[in-house]
């Protein structure tokens, strides 16, 4: 049957799918509309799921804010390349689900990948049929929220890192300014406090073994050990660091100048802790030659 390029081009305005898919789709369904459409979400969800063992260590952290500035939320969106990160239709879907996040301040990834959207999709069904459209993997990774019974501080480093952080006293400023030192510095812990113990035994007796492999003398191995222990106490919280825009001082002690604390906070980088696939790239283009070239030669 004929199928009108009117047809075609409803069917793309309702699936956002390319040309030649919508006209398919429209012969397989006699031209029905409806049941191209049904069809195509069928289809797309299929090659989402193909698609879902696929590396995705690109993406955008996606920041929300509430008006009135006492809770935020932050998710990280992943996709195959950077190339789609910059794809106007995956931020848009990133900042809808960051906007769900902070609405309904979900208890776990499924429970928000099962929020629905304004258009009355879930979060995952808009984003496998993002899948389909795009030809990438692309996945909701992780979500963080924080509230602040004083002052929340949300910063964001380009697309590619974000952090949030509640502060107890201060004000929107320093709540900016901590926040964005958490973003560049990436601390691991709060405190000292905070270190786990196993990981604070084994530092100090690595550090043990390195100062007597140094032929220290025993009576001061001890507070060669307690130094530098609490050097690397102070590399990994956010208390102990020199502050990102004033090394002369530590965090900590421009809190106490401003009689404020930090409560909590979240950082966000994009594809932290992925393994990404190193492509070899040459050898694929070597490899397509040869492939042509044994091609050519049969062929003659």
């Amino acid at each position: 049957m004929s199928i009108t390029a009117e047809a075609v081009k409803q069917l793309r305005e309702r699936t956002g799918a390319g040309m030649m898919e919508c006209k398919k789709a429209l012969v397989e369904t006699q031209g029905d509309l409806d049941a191209a459409a049904e069809l195509m979400r069928k289809q797309g969800l299929a090659k989402a799921d193909k698609k879902a063992s696929r590396v995705a260590a690109e993406g955008v952290i996606a920041l929300e804010k509430s008006a009135d500035g006492k809770s935020a939320a932050m998710v990280e969106v992943n996709c195959e390349t950077d190339f789609v990160a910059r794809e106007a239709d995956f931020q848009g879907f990133s900042t809808d689900v960051a906007k769900l996040a902070l609405a309904a301040n979900p208890a776990s990834l499924e429970a928000l990948n099962a929020l629905a959207l304004p258009s009355g999709e879930s979060i995952d069904e808009r984003r496998r049929a993002l899948v389909a459209k795009i030809g990438e993997n692309i996945s909701v990774r992780r979500h963080a929220a924080l509230s602040a019974t004083g002052v929340l501080g949300a910063y964001r480093h380009g697309t590619r890192i974000g952090a949030l952080v509640a502060l107890e006293g201060g004000d929107a400023a320093l709540a900016h300014d901590i926040a964005m030192h958490v973003a560049a510095v990436n601390p691991e812990y709060l405190s000292v406090a905070d270190v786990p113990a196993e990981m604070l035994a084994k530092e100090r007796e690595i550090e043990t073994e390195k100062a007597l492999a140094e032929g220290k003398p025993a009576e001061i191995v001890a507070k060669m050990v307690e130094g530098r222990i609490r050097k690397t106490l102070n590399e990994k919280t956010l208390l102990g660091q020199p502050f990102v825009r004033d090394p002369d001082q530590t965090v900590e002690k421009l809190l106490k100048a401003a009689k404020a604390e930090v409560k909590a906070f979240r950082r966000f980088e994009v594809g932290a802790g992925i393994e990404k696939k190193q492509d070899d790239f040459v050898g694929e283009v070597m490899a397509q030659v040869k492939a042509s070239s044994g091609a050519t030669a049969a062929g003659k």
